[in-house]
């Protein structure tokens, strides 16, 4: 019979054991889910056997043809007792290629703390003028300094 648009909670329906039930274990309440679980995997158990007889089946056309998938990734699971580390592993293109410019920069950079690449020569030119237009500058101030006290000087006497 139908019940209309508003179906009512379920927690009317449910059902409560009474302790004189649960003593005498005669209680209308459904199995376990423990004791469920034990019963499936009886029946797994005698399935397997049933299926190790049996060809594993496929779905499609995995029956038909067997290709190895070469963009599959499959696990390497290694136990630590297996590892080599005598071995090196090779490194990624990639991997390879960030080595090797970071070598290459270093080199660089020793060179130009050396002061030979094109770049630490120019460096160090413009450095030279620098200092030499900065001596040149302070020769200067010293000498328009002592000027301007020699004219101290003769204006007080």
């Amino acid at each position: 019979m139908g019940r209309g648009k508003f179906k009512g909670k379920p927690t009317g329906h449910r059902h409560f054991s009474t302790p004189e039930e649960l003593r005498a274990g005669t209680s209308a309440r459904p199995r376990t889910f423990k004791k469920e679980e034990a019963e499936v995997a009886e029946e797994e158990e005698e399935s397997e056997e049933e299926v190790e007889e049996e060809p594993e089946k496929r779905k499609g056309t995995q029956g038909l043809i067997e290709i190895e998938n070469p963009n599959l990734a499959k696990q390497k699971n290694v136990k630590a007792k297996d590892v080599d580390m005598g071995r090196t592993t090779e490194l990624s293109r990639r991997e390879r290629e960030e080595i090797e410019k970071q070598k290459a920069h270093e080199r660089y950079m020793k060179l130009q703390e050396q002061g030979k690449t094109e770049q630490a020569r120019k460096d160090l030119e413009r450095l030279a003028m620098i200092r030499q237009q900065r001596a040149e500058a302070a020769k200067k101030r010293e000498e328009e300094k002592a000027a301007r006290e020699q004219k101290k000087t003769e204006a007080r006497k």
